[in-house]
């Protein structure tokens, strides 16, 4: 009996030391950066339920597919002037491409402005049409998505629709099936069953974008269902953002779709991208300055992380932020926290209860310690999804990313950065307008009980 509990002890510690060795092996030689919860997450559960977290890991723990130290064909110094000096030197040495001029601009002012928007930009594609979104509904809007993708396939457009498979859990199967059958092409990203790239479940594509041609963008934080554009008897549309883009930046976009097109059908990264299907739009010399910025597994650095970061400690008068989800890393928390101490003014609008319960419960540690540094914090009594963030008169931020670590780090995730006085005015007052219609935040110092479950919920999380 004893031989047999000796060799019982002695086959565990050899699935401890494997599975810590392929953590190591895995995270150190494919420079796989992490939150430090997460890397004593993943390094407790190998010592303690190796049998349980070393096949979890295989299957969710890879995070990064791109390397550092790569450059892309649209990396050069920013031209001067363009956009604050700060976030152009920082953009230059990640991989974004730079800030360009556009032809037009157009910010929704509500559900109805962005469906008319995004009929438009269908009905204006000729050759090529590039769809994705987390979420395609079998509902009012998914139909009138449908009907308009077809009708462009009838008029001879080559039509590719990205949906995540997770986000879109819900879509009837045969709804997708029912447009490839008459000539949409359709991938799901990343499948939990049949995945083409083993390790990668867990990192979902969260961009939602809309490209006509390589020349008109429709983008921002909307997903391809009802709550985001319409009321419905009882249920209130959502308090969201998008806007469209005319001009180069489709271009950076189509660009970006075809990597994460590739990269559906289970195709790595490879050391360039390939170049765009359409040449880019010639920039126009007076137009709107705008900047598209990807963030995600296949960009080596976490890019709007980065530059929130930097945002922290160049902003000289505010930064406003709006998102349904406040639950930051440590870093980007005290980066905001100092700069309330320096007399930045800093504002969040979040919703008061958002559509995820755990998340609500994870932040109210982030925005006691947010409050307590002097932030004004609202919630806002709207369910709230969009996501912005304004530094300043500078530089505003809208798009697909939330202000929490699964956005921040592990999201396939899309933003365009505005820098037109025009922009940043819109912007600046849609901002306050919700927060005029928001209560303030008060910090209660939570019991013991709710102490210890906000923590649980917080670490747990940022895994999930």
């Amino acid at each position: 009996m004893i031989r047999i509990a000796l060799l019982s002890g002695l086959g565990h510690t050899i699935v401890v030391v494997l599975g810590l060795l392929i953590y190591v092996l895995a995270t150190r030689i494919n420079h796989q950066r992490r939150h430090p919860s997460a890397a004593l997450g993943w390094v407790l559960g190998m010592v303690m339920l190796p049998y349980v977290t070393l096949p979890l890991f295989l299957l969710f723990g890879v995070r990064k597919f791109a390397r550092p130290g790569r450059r892309h064909h649209w990396q050069e110094a920013p031209p001067v002037g363009e956009g604050p000096p700060w976030a152009a030197q920082l953009l230059a040495g990640m991989e974004v491409p730079p800030a360009v001029r556009n032809t037009h601009i157009v910010l929704h002012r509500d559900g109805a402005d962005a469906l008319d928007g995004l009929l438009a930009t269908i009905a204006s594609a000729r050759q090529q049409l590039d769809v994705s979104t987390y979420v395609f509904a079998h509902d009012e809007i998914g139909r009138q998505v449908s009907r308009a993708l077809l009708s462009a396939v009838h008029r001879g457009v080559a039509v590719r629709l990205l949906v995540d498979a997770v986000g879109s859990l819900q879509t009837p199967p045969g709804l997708l099936r029912a447009l490839a059958r008459q000539g949409v092409q359709v991938r799901r990203f990343m499948p939990l069953l049949h995945n083409p790239l083993q390790g990668r479940t867990n990192l979902r594509n969260h961009r939602k974008l809309v490209v006509a041609d390589g020349r008109r963008l429709w983008s921002g934080g909307r997903n391809l269902a009802c709550e985001y554009f319409l009321d419905r008897p009882g249920r209130p549309a959502w308090v969201d953002l998008s806007f469209e883009v005319h001009g180069p930046v489709a271009g950076h976009a189509h660009i970006q779709f075809g990597t994460d097109w590739r990269i559906a059908q289970g195709r790595m990264l490879r050391r360039m991208r390939r170049a765009p299907h359409m040449p880019l739009l010639p920039a126009p010399e007076h137009g709107a300055l705008a900047q598209w910025i990807a963030s995600g597994p296949d960009h080596a650095d976490d890019t709007v992380h980065a530059l929130l970061m930097a945002g922290a400690f160049h902003a000289r008068q505010r930064i406003v932020a709006v998102t349904p989800y406040f639950v930051p890393d440590d870093g980007l928390l005290d980066a905001w926290c100092l700069a309330c101490r320096r007399g930045v003014q800093v504002s969040l609008l979040v919703p008061a209860r958002s559509n995820h319960r755990l998340a609500d419960i994870a932040r109210e540690r982030a925005l006691r310690q947010l409050a307590a540094a002097g932030a004004r914090v609202w919630l806002s009594p709207a369910m709230l999804h969009a996501k912005a963030v304004l530094i300043d008169d500078d530089l505003a931020l809208a798009g697909s990313l939330n202000l929490d670590a699964r956005s921040l780090f592990l999201n396939y995730e899309a933003m365009t950065a505005f820098y037109g006085q025009d922009e940043l005015r819109w912007l600046s007052g849609w901002c306050q307008r919700l927060i005029a219609q928001a209560r303030p935040y008060k910090a209660h110092a939570p019991s013991l009980p709710r102490d210890l479950l906000e923590g649980v919920v917080r670490a747990l999380g940022f895994q999930l």
